[in-house]
């Protein structure tokens, strides 16, 4: 008897593998692999969580009011363009959903998040990755890229892997470049983590044309990846859209709850933010003073090349990561996005930060 046979190109999908979270015969691990938010969630948060537990037996608001409503306030939003999600994963499947399908394309830099070619080929449609220069999504690539069947164009700002950005300036001369019925998906999960005048996360082009969306995430600097939490603004038509193809209580009571906790303690999102900083760049420059490549970024990790480590830098970045990992540090090995030579680093507390340099400094001593 032959099994049922899935619809064609879903065997092609290569399932998305998440950083590693064991390492056997290890007392204490430090994760630094999956870029999660180095102080952990909200005190509020996690007291709103625990007190929510009394009324896990009642279905959730699904329109996510009181969540949608602090975003608007803290963002100066509109909260019916606001659609959230179980984490900004779902957002981004549901996006593809709606608008590709057999025989369109769906667009994205060589190094983007690897959901967007997966997304794309579950739904029959075609992923085509244009190239990047320096490790940064290149406009004029992506636009010689667009064909009449592009259907959707993912852009993660700032980028994962990379830590590299579009400026404002740019993400507008790519949507300018764009055809109207292309829909422009920008993926700020790391924005929160961005302080610079010549970024923006993309709020202002929603509200200025009918095919922007931005999606965001409460799995990195709010830390509350466990409880997959995401959300998105988009034009009222495409949140229309969204709302009928998402589930009708998509985002769990507890989420929802947490989440507007977060959302409220902006003391301990920026107290995050400025911890980042000063860890990301404290640890860029121990592993640069050791002879390594450290790619600037502006999100809450780094890549890191060993290219000019050894004559193989592939099997050197390899045989880094396992170091590491006899010593309990669990770090992101970059073959999928076709960075072989490279590690990718979150950025922890300090702690965590001096033992990762001291045990990089280990394995190049040798």
């Amino acid at each position: 008897m032959s099994a049922p046979a899935p619809r064609p190109g879903i065997l092609d999908i290569s399932p998305y593998v998440g950083g590693e979270a064991h390492a056997p015969g290890v007392d204490r691990l430090i994760r630094l692999a999956s870029n999660e938010g180095a102080l952990g969630p909200s005190p509020r948060a996690v007291e709103a969580y625990r007190n929510a537990a009394a009324e896990v037996h009642r279905y959730p608001d699904g329109h996510s009011t009181a969540l949608r409503d602090g975003l608007a306030r803290l963002y100066g939003l509109d909260s019916a363009r606001i659609v959230c999600g179980t984490g900004s994963d779902e957002l981004l499947g549901l996006l593809t959903r709606s608008y590709a399908g057999p025989g369109d394309e769906v667009l994205y830099s060589t190094h983007g998040f690897l959901m967007y070619p997966i997304s794309a080929k579950s739904v029959g449609a075609t992923p085509v990755a244009a190239p990047e220069t320096g490790l940064k999504a290149d406009v004029d690539a992506l636009l010689a890229h667009v064909t009449e069947r592009t259907k959707i164009v993912f852009i993660a700002n700032p980028n994962n892997p990379t830590g590299s950005f579009l400026t404002t300036d740019e993400m507008r001369r790519l949507h300018a470049g764009l055809p109207e019925h292309v829909v422009l998906v920008i993926d700020a999960a790391y924005a929160e983590y961005v302080d610079r005048p010549d970024y923006t996360a993309g709020a202002e082009l929603v509200e200025e044309f009918a095919n922007v969306v931005m999606t965001r995430t409460f799995s990195k600097i709010y830390a509350l990846g466990g409880l997959r939490l995401g959300w998105a603004y988009c034009p009222p038509a495409i949140a229309d859209v969204l709302n009928r193809v998402r589930g009708p209580f998509n985002v769990s009571s507890a989420s929802q709850i947490a989440g507007v906790a977060a959302v409220e303690d902006q003391e301990f999102i920026e107290r995050s933010r400025l911890h980042n900083d000063t860890w990301r760049e404290w640890l860029a420059a121990r592993l640069t003073e050791l002879g390594l490549t450290v790619h600037p970024s502006i999100a809450n990790f780094l890549l890191v090349s060993f290219a000019n480590a050894a004559s193989d830098g592939n099997q050197a970045a390899e045989a880094a990561r396992q170091f590491l990992k006899s010593r309990g540090i669990l770090v992101r090995q970059m073959g999928g996005y076709g960075l072989p030579h490279c590690l990718r680093i979150s950025i922890g507390t300090e702690e965590e930060m001096r033992a990762v340099a001291d045990a990089v400094a280990a394995f190049l001593k040798g």
